[in-house]
C-alpha cells in the first residue's frame, strides 16, 4: 500500500512538472528578485477586502507589545479560544477554539502543520515570540485555497509564521539580542542573527535558553457547597522549574516568479510537574523530559499566469519521557518517540480572471514506539487530496473544498512480549466546506460572509493502543460548523479616527461520536476511550479595534474581544436533572470571555495595558455547586522605552502582570501566579 501511495504521489508532480515545462511565462510579471534590496516603507491605504473566512492576526508592534512569552500566552488575546495553562512558566499550554476540543485544531509553523499522532496536542508554550513575525487565527479554515491538503482537515487553525530576513540598503546582517529577567528566577536569554548571502539568499539563526526556578506563592481558598468558608491556605507553589533550549536556523531562497526556504528546529526541555492540589499534597516529584526536533522546506514557483506550484516537506521526531516516582499512587517511567515523514505538493490553476482551482496531495506517515508492556507500536499511513475552487462575481466571493481523507493503521496485539497477531484497518472520507463573503456597497467597508464546514479528527495513538485503556475500534469525532457574521472597517490617513474596525460572528457546532474516557471495572486506573460524546454550541463572537492620533506624534488604539458560549453535553439523555450532565455547560467553557488591549505611543515611548476576563464556569458537565468556579480576570501592565546608542538601536521594557495579584485557577487546583514582573533589554545592530 504504501509503494502505492509513493507512486501516486510521485506521478501527481510528474504531469504537473510536464505541464509547467510547456507554459510560457508571461513578461509582464515581476520578478521577485527585484524586490531583495528595498527598504522598509509603509504604505497607508484602504485595501479591498480579501478574507473569506473570519480570521484574527496580531502582528509587528502589537505583539511585541503584548509581553507575552510564548505563542499560547498571546493566543488568550483571541475571540473564541480558551487556553488550557496548568501554571508557572514552564506549565503545559494548549489551546481550543470554539469548544470544539484541542484536537480539533491545526497548528501551522510556517504552512506546514505542528504535529502530534501520540496525543494529538501541541504544547505551544515551546514556540518563543522572539522568531515569530504574525500569529493568525482562522475559523473553519485559510481563505487563501492554495495551500496542502493537511490545511483544509481542520475545525480551525492556527498560523504561526517566522520573521523571515530583511535588511536595509548596504547592510548585509541584522544581529538581535535580547535578555529577561524577572519573577520565578526567570532568566532568558535570546539571540537572533540573519545574514545575506547573496542577492538571492539569506540565512537566519535564532537561539533562545529559558530557566525559571517556577516558584511563587498563592492563596487557596476552597468553599462548603452552602458557600461557607471549608480553608484558606497560603503556600508557595513548588517543582515548577523549567530548563528549555530552543535552536532554529532557516535558509531563504527567491528564484524566478517563485521563493523556497528551509528550515530546522530543536527544542530540549527538562520541567518539573507541580501537579494538582489535592488531598492536602501540596507538592508533587513528577518530571518531563521533552526532545524535538524536525526540518522542513517549502518550494513555490509561478510558471505563468495559468499556473503555479508549491511542494512542502517535513521530517520530525519526538522523544518524551515522563516520570512518577511516587510508588503510594504508581510509579511509572515511560519513554515515547514518535517519527513522521510528510511530503505535499498543490497546484493552482486559473482558467479565467477571478476564478481559481487548487489539487493538492499530501502524504503522511507517524509511527510510534513506548516503553510500555504490550505497546502495540502503530503506524499510519495517510493520504489527503482536495479539491478547492475560488470565484470573485463582482462584490460577491465564494469558496468551495472537497477533502478526501485516506488513513491506514498498522499495528500488533501482543501478550507478554511475544506478538499474537497484526492488524490493519482502513479509512475513507470525504468532507466538505462551502464559504461565501458578499460586499453590499461598492465602498468596502461592510463585508457579510458565512460558511459550512464538516470535519473530523482521527484518533490519537493513545486513544487507540495505549496499553489497557485504548480502544481499537474507536470512530472517528465529526463535528459540523455554521457561522454567519459581518465586518466593518474605515481607515484613514488624517484626522483624529485614523482606524475603526467592528466584526460579530454567530456560530452552531455539533461534535458527534466525541471520544471521552469511560470507568472500565472498579479499579482506579480502569478506563476505556469509547465513541458516546455528543455536544452542541452555540456562540457569538465579538471583536474591535478603534486607532486615533489626537495630537502629533501620539497614537492611540484598542482592542477589544468579547465571546459568549453555550457549549452544552448531549451526551445521554438519561442523565438528566439535579446532579446529572445532560444539557451541562461542558467543562472549563465560560460563558462569557473576553479582552481589551490599549496602547499609547509617544514617540520613542510605549505603554501598554491588557485584560483578560474569564466567567463563572464548571469543571464538569455535571452543573452543580461543589464544581462551580469563580470567574478570575488578570491586568498586565507594560512600559518600553527605545534610543539609539552607537549605531545600535536599544529598548528597555518594563513589565507588571497580573497587576492586582489576581488569584485564580484556570484548571481545577492548579493555582496560577500572583503579581509578578519581568525586565528586557533588547539590542538590535
Amino acid at each position: 500500500m504504501l509503494k502505492k501511495i509513493l507512486l501516486f504521489t510521485s506521478l501527481l508532480c510528474s504531469c504537473c512538472l510536464a505541464s509547467m515545462a510547456q507554459a510560457k511565462t508571461e513578461s509582464r510579471h515581476v520578478s521577485l528578485d527585484s524586490m531583495q534590496h528595498l527598504s522598509d516603507v509603509t504604505v497607508y491605504a484602504q485595501r479591498p477586502y480579501q478574507e473569506v473566512i473570519p480570521a484574527q492576526t496580531l502582528n509587528g508592534r502589537r505583539l511585541e507589545r503584548l509581553g507575552s512569552n510564548s505563542v499560547a500566552d498571546a493566543l488568550r488575546y483571541f475571540a473564541g479560544v480558551q487556553l488550557k495553562d496548568y501554571g508557572g512558566v514552564g506549565g503545559v499550554k494548549t489551546v481550543d477554539i470554539r469548544s470544539m476540543g484541542t484536537n480539533h485544531m491545526g497548528v501551522f509553523y510556517d504552512g506546514i502543520q505542528l504535529g502530534n499522532a501520540q496525543n494529538g496536542q501541541i504544547d505551544l508554550g515551546k514556540f518563543s515570540l522572539d522568531n515569530i513575525e504574525s500569529i493568525t487565527l482562522y475559523n473553519g479554515q485559510k481563505s487563501e485555497i492554495f495551500q496542502p491538503a493537511r490545511d483544509f482537515g481542520s475545525a480551525g487553525t492556527i498560523y504561526i509564521k517566522t520573521k523571515r530576513p530583511h535588511f536595509a540598503a548596504g547592510k548585509r546582517y541584522n544581529i538581535d539580542v535580547t535578555m529577561r529577567t524577572g519573577s520565578f528566577g526567570l532568566a532568558n536569554p535570546s539571540v537572533r542573527w540573519e545574514q545575506q548571502l547573496g542577492p538571492r539568499l539569506s540565512a537566519a539563526f535564532n537561539a533562545e535558553y529559558t530557566y525559571a526556578t517556577g516558584q511563587y506563592h498563592f492563596t487557596l481558598r476552597k468553599k462548603y457547597s452552602d458557600g461557607s468558608l471549608a480553608w484558606d491556605t497560603t503556600a508557595v507553589r513548588k517543582n515548577g522549574d523549567v530548563r528549555a533550549l530552543r535552536l532554529e536556523g532557516g535558509l531563504f531562497g527567491l528564484i524566478g516568479q517563485g521563493k523556497w526556504n528551509a528550515k530546522a528546529y530543536y527544542y530540549d526541555s527538562e520541567r518539573g510537574i507541580p501537579g494538582a492540589i489535592v488531598n492536602n499534597v501540596w507538592k508533587n516529584s513528577q518530571r518531563q523530559w521533552d526532545k524535538n526536533f524536525f526540518v522542513q522546506g517549502s518550494w513555490q514557483k509561478k510558471f505563468s499566469s495559468f499556473y503555479e506550484l508549491m511542494v512542502n516537506a517535513k521530517y520530525a521526531r519526538d522523544w518524551m519521557r515522563y516520570l512518577n516516582p511516587d510508588t503510594t499512587l504508581m510509579y511509572i517511567n515511560n519513554k515515547f518517540t514518535q517519527h513522521e515523514i510528510y511530503v505535499s505538493t498543490a497546484s493552482k490553476f486559473t482558467p479565467v480572471d477571478n476564478w481559481d482551482i487548487d489539487l493538492s496531495v499530501d502524504y503522511q506517515c507517524n509511527t510510534l514506539q513506548a516503553s510500555l508492556v504490550n505497546f502495540a507500536r502503530p503506524t499510519r499511513n495517510s493520504v489527503l487530496t482536495a479539491l478547492a475552487t475560488a470565484y470573485t462575481l463582482g462584490r460577491l466571493k465564494a469558496e468551495a473544498s472537497l477533502l478526501y481523507t485516506m488513513a491506514n493503521d498498522r499495528y500488533s496485539a501482543r501478550n507478554n512480549g511475544e506478538t499474537v497477531k497484526h492488524y490493519s484497518k482502513y479509512l475513507n472520507k470525504f468532507t466538505p466546506a462551502v464559504f461565501v463573503c458578499y460586499q453590499p456597497w461598492e465602498e468596502p467597508d461592510l463585508q457579510v460572509r458565512a460558511y459550512y464546514k464538516r470535519i473530523f479528527r482521527m484518533p490519537t495513538f493513545n486513544d487507540l493502543y495505549y496499553t489497557d485503556i485504548g480502544n481499537a475500534s474507536l470512530k472517528p469525532e465529526y463535528a459540523s460548523q455554521l457561522n454567519l457574521g459581518l465586518v466593518w472597517q474605515r481607515l484613514r490617513q488624517q484626522g483624529l479616527w485614523r482606524g475603526v474596525k467592528l466584526s460579530v460572528d454567530g456560530y452552531y457546532n455539533w461534535v458527534t461520536d466525541k471520544i471521552i474516557a469511560v470507568p472500565k471495572g472498579t479499579g482506579q486506573y480502569r478506563w476505556m476511550m469509547m465513541n458516546i460524546g455528543k455536544v452542541r454550541i452555540r456562540g457569538i463572537d465579538v471583536t474591535a479595534m478603534v486607532q486615533a492620533a489626537p495630537v502629533p506624534d501620539v497614537l492611540l488604539d484598542a482592542n477589544l474581544t468579547y465571546t459568549y458560549q453555550k457549549a452544552q453535553d448531549y451526551t445521554d439523555p438519561a442523565d438528566y436533572g439535579d446532579g446529572g450532565t445532560y444539557k451541562g455547560q461542558i467543562a472549563y467553557i465560560p460563558w462569557h470571555s473576553g479582552s481589551a488591549t490599549v496602547h499609547a505611543g509617544w514617540r520613542n515611548l510605549d505603554v501598554n495595558y491588557s485584560f483578560i476576563y474569564t466567567g463563572e464556569r464548571y469543571h464538569n458537565s455535571s452543573n452543580i455547586a461543589a464544581n462551580h468556579e469563580q470567574p478570575w480576570y488578570t491586568s498586565d501592565l507594560s512600559a518600553s522605552y527605545s534610543w539609539r546608542w552607537l549605531g545600535a538601536h536599544i529598548k528597555l521594557t518594563a513589565e507588571c502582570n497580573n497587576l492586582f495579584n489576581q488569584q485564580y485557577e484556570v484548571i481545577l487546583n492548579y493555582p496560577m501566579p500572583g503579581r509578578n514582573y519581568k525586565f528586557t533589554l533588547k539590542f538590535k545592530f
